[in-house]
């Protein structure tokens, strides 16, 4: 029933509407194998008969999903970018180069921990796990697939790297926002990060070390093909450090906190000015590998498996899916459902380890009910905020723990804006990387194992903090 003046909805109908749409995108996409838009689209009905029931007429519903979209218009259109800049930097022949060089120095045996220790630098440098993986991460993947690594494992160590540089970056929008969200001093907010985060990626080192050589030991691949894929290469392209310098560009302007789409936007025009001048490439190529890709194939499976791919329509898929999620995360956030539900529970926490385990989990689910992390992250940090003041608890210990709970689960979730970035920019679900992105799930396992066996130095107080 309508009425003029639209109601909170109750704890039972937040509760409902939130099981059934983790429901239906869990059940259809992991046992009935649904298209996850089909299924996101039959959500956003669901939410919208519910929005209907608090008295949200189908106009103010439409305003609410246009606000949630307006506010994501910067991460929507960085979609466009990414394939248009993977299409013309094949073409220039910069992702070649990266890939041809790359297999001269990079070792089989130390691919994955180099590999990862890379995306930590890079992503750490820049403050963007968005901007690396388009980047350094294509390039990666086309070495790790020529020296014999599956896709899934290449993608998961690319995402650890992405994941712990953009949460301990002190350029990182997500380490200012989740600062700023809950109050606490940057400075403390990474120091606390860092805790765990820098342990971690000693542990993800190793683990990747010995991952590494099992696959080494299976002997998927071998030197003379290596060899065979550089000449291939080598003959289609021109080969030189010039074609480096889009690459070079774009990373540097970042670097300088020059805005991503400023330095986006340099890097296709370098990379066609490129493309023109030394692959002597026509301008018709040149426009159709920014909206299709790189399509002109070599003979070589492999090499065509890694270079014919980007373009605007390669990211069209990514485009829907996170246009019709930010839909629904926009409904259920200015609704309240999720609001609702979480001030219900938290009266009932009662120990530390309850409060934080049901922090992290409340990131996952904000996550998976509204499909972005920044608007997971400010839900969280929102409800939160005075529960742990009131415990004793500082600051940075929540914020902390929404950059553990929200960025770690963000890449796990297909639906998310980030998960359906880096399933089109890497070629593979996060659903399929997920148990080889290691830094990824095992951050949030360690902070609960050791709040849990009572490791305090982990949960500063507020007294502490000061």
């Amino acid at each position: 029933m309508l009425s003029d003046t639209p109601r909170l909805p109750t704890v039972i109908e937040s509760f409902f509407l939130l099981s059934m749409i983790t429901f239906i995108l869990m059940a259809g996409i992991l046992y009935a194998h649904l298209d996850v838009h089909i299924l996101l689209i039959c959500t956003v009905i669901l939410t919208m008969l519910f929005s209907a029931r608090c008295g949200y007429s189908l106009t103010k519903q439409i305003d609410l999903i246009g606000d949630s979209l307006k506010e994501a218009t910067g991460a929507m259109f960085a979609f466009i970018l990414i394939g248009m800049i993977i299409g013309v930097w094949i073409l220039s022949g910069t992702i070649p180069a990266l890939i041809y060089y790359g297999l001269n120095f990079v070792s089989a045996a130390y691919f994955l921990p180099a590999g990862f220790l890379v995306c930590c630098a890079i992503t750490y440098a820049t403050g963007t796990n968005w901007g690396a993986a388009s980047t350094i991460g294509v390039a990666l993947i086309g070495m790790g697939l020529s020296l014999g690594f599956p896709l899934p494992v290449i993608a998961g160590m690319i995402i650890s790297g992405g994941v712990f540089g953009v949460n301990l970056s002190p350029v990182s929008d997500v380490t200012i926002l989740a600062s700023a969200t809950v109050g606490s001093q940057v400075q403390q907010h990474l120091k606390s990060l860092s805790i765990v985060g820098l342990p971690t990626v000693i542990i993800a080192t190793v683990i990747y070390y010995f991952m590494g050589n099992y696959y080494i030991g299976m002997g998927t691949t071998s030197v003379n093909h290596i060899v065979e894929l550089q000449n291939t290469i080598s003959h289609i392209f021109q080969i030189t450090p010039i074609v480096l310098l889009p690459i070079i560009i774009t990373l540097g302007m970042t670097l300088f906190k020059v805005s991503s789409q400023i330095a986006l936007f340099c890097g296709i025009f370098c990379g066609a000015i490129i493309a023109i001048i030394i692959q002597s490439q026509p301008l018709h190529q040149i426009f159709l590998s920014l909206n299709i890709g790189y399509h002109i194939p070599s003979g070589d499976p492999l090499l065509d498996k890694l270079l014919i791919r980007g373009g605007i329509q390669s990211m069209m898929w990514t485009f829907s899916l996170a246009f019709i999620a930010l839909g629904m995360g926009g409904l259920l956030q200015h609704v309240g459902f999720l609001r609702v539900l979480l001030k219900r529970i938290l009266p009932h926490i009662r120990s530390t380890f309850s409060l934080v385990a049901t922090t992290i989990f409340t990131c996952v689910l904000g996550n998976m009910a509204t499909s972005e992390v920044y608007i997971s992250m400010i839900l969280n940090g929102s409800l939160y905020k005075e529960v742990y003041a009131e415990r004793g608890l500082s600051p940075h210990m929540l914020s902390r723990l929404l950059n553990e709970g929200t960025m770690t689960s963000g890449m796990l979730i297909p639906w998310t804006t980030a998960g359906a970035f880096m399933t089109a920019t890497l070629g593979v679900s996060p659903f399929v990387y997920a148990p080889y992105a290691v830094y990824v799930w095992l951050v949030p396992l360690i902070t609960l194992v050791s709040v849990a066996i009572g490791k305090t130095v982990l949960i500063p107080t507020l007294s502490e903090s000061l």
